[in-house]
């Protein structure tokens, strides 16, 4: 998370000097004057309260991207600053007379057409723009520090609500975590106590051709799934890779130097079950029956839950079942088989972890899909918060090659409610005060960690530990 928001200030000034040359393209005035760096008078006319960057850099009546300019006294985005553009009527009309330019981050009174130059500004710049420095990215784990806005709402910087725009509660637990919004999720000067993921979406559904659209959950009946988290994070992560510039190699972009892991993966051919037994026995000394072993990097290990029992208790009531983590966890210790079933052939795999990231997300797959509707196993999976020991399931060879195998939990996702009606909400652990908080879009609020653990979780996110002692004990 850190090298996101130090990759992304990095291309900071680089961008910059593009985005200077913008000013090229404006509607020049017919009788142009030369435009003097001057204070304005007008300055107390600036409504701070009305300010929200978070949207998308679109002139409100040409939807524009071309030129556009925040008008500081109503917040709204108008385009170009010349007679008879947009942002010049505006003020004409309206007598709102201070803009900021969205792209080259400079301040205009129109319709004099002057750049203002005053540093009693540079609050409303850098919250269009935070920026960080090294030291200021080194902190952010370790600051406890709380933040005031300008409506005197505390906050602590990262652990902001995110707008819930229409239903779009699928990919806000994921952007907690990735993308785009990090500056602004850190950023110690905000206006406001939370921030809108509005332009972060509009290019997510660019980005993926509208697989994921933003104004709606997404039907979990449909065959992709749009509306899952997985979903949406496997293909975020992705797409974060190559926007880095990412290729196969391990180390070549922050998210699979942070994310990537690999496996071993043993498969072998079932033969038919209408066969008799001798050949059957034939069939599996051929080498097409034959184990073959391939490796596999993977972002995310999937966990399969146990099917839920179909019978009540003595009370009639509905048992809820429950299954520890390190059940699920056997699925990759080199030794346990599965069935995998296709269309035509059946066959029997076991999985081996080669190698365990500095980041360990786990999917707990809590959706299956039939002909007919999609079912949910509502089973509890018991986990510890701190020192997961994911040496357990590594056979000793590979175990050998891992300097630290323990894991502590910073980040629990959890699904509420049926397939398709449901809500998802996203337990975050802040480092530099030790305090968990739920968040489901605008609401934030702390919670015991005990509590974490009785939630149905589905996807998590593990941090290795590389501090760890020999002789500290595990869960």
């Amino acid at each position: 998370m850190d090298s996101v928001i130090e990759n992304s200030s990095e291309k900071i000034s680089g961008k910059r000097k593009l985005e200077d040359s913008d000013e090229e393209y404006e509607t020049k005035p017919k009788n142009p004057r030369r435009a003097v760096h001057r204070l304005c008078p007008y300055l107390d006319t600036i409504n701070r309260h009305v300010l929200d960057f978070d949207f998308e850099k679109l002139c409100s009546i040409s939807l524009s991207r071309i030129n556009v300019y925040a008008c500081l006294v109503c917040g709204k985005y108008f385009q170009g600053r010349g007679t008879n553009t947009h942002a010049y009527l505006h003020s004409v009309g309206e007598s709102h007379h201070v803009f900021l330019n969205l792209h080259t981050l400079k301040f205009y009174c129109l319709p004099d057409n002057y750049e203002i130059i005053d540093s009693s500004l540079d609050d409303i710049k850098y919250v269009l723009n935070p920026t960080f420095t090294q030291e200021q990215i080194d902190a952010l784990d370790v600051s406890d520090k709380l933040s005031r806005a300008i409506d005197g709402t505390m906050y602590l910087p990262g652990i902001v609500g995110l707008n819930n725009i229409k239903a779009n509660d699928y990919c806000n637990v994921i952007l907690q975590r990735f993308g785009e919004l990090m500056r602004k999720l850190w950023n110690p000067r905000n206006f406001k106590a939370h921030v809108s993921p509005h332009e972060m979406l509009q290019a997510v559904v660019l980005w993926s051709r509208k697989k994921f659209q933003f104004t709606e959950q997404g039907n979990i009946f449909l065959k992709a799934l749009e509306g899952d988290p997985i979903e949406f994070l496997s293909w975020f992560l992705n797409a974060l890779h190559l926007a880095l510039n990412g290729s196969k190699k391990p180390k070549s972009s922050v998210v699979y130097r942070t994310l990537l892991g690999s496996m071993r993966i043993y498969t072998r051919k079932i033969p038919p079950i209408e066969l008799e037994e001798r050949q059957r026995e034939a069939l599996l000394t051929t080498q097409e029956y034959a184990e073959v072993s391939t490796e596999s990097p993977f972002l995310y290990l999937t966990c399969d839950l146990p099917p839920p029992p179909l019978f009540k208790d003595e009370f009639r009531e509905n048992i809820i079942p429950q299954v520890n983590l390190y059940t699920l966890l056997t699925k990759f210790n080199a030794q346990s088989e599965k069935e995998y079933k296709t269309y035509k052939e059946n066959f029997m795999k076991r999985f081996e972890i080669t190698k365990l990231p500095p980041y360990l997300i786990l999917y707990i797959k809590r959706f299956t899909k039939n002909t007919f509707f999609v079912e949910k196993n509502p089973t509890i999976v018991n986990f510890p918060i701190k020192n997961v020991d994911f040496g357990d399931i590594l056979t000793p060879e590979i175990k050998a090659k891992h300097v630290y195998t323990n894991y502590d939990l910073v980040a629990n996702i959890v699904h509420d409610g049926e397939p398709g009606k449901g809500t998802y909400r996203v337990h975050v652990l802040h480092k530099g005060t030790g305090q968990w908080y739920e968040m489901q879009d605008l609401h934030v609020t702390d919670i015991l960690p005990q509590m974490i653990t009785l939630t149905e979780a589905y996807i998590q996110i593990y941090e290795l530990k590389t501090d760890l002692k020999k002789s500290e004990p595990s869960g």
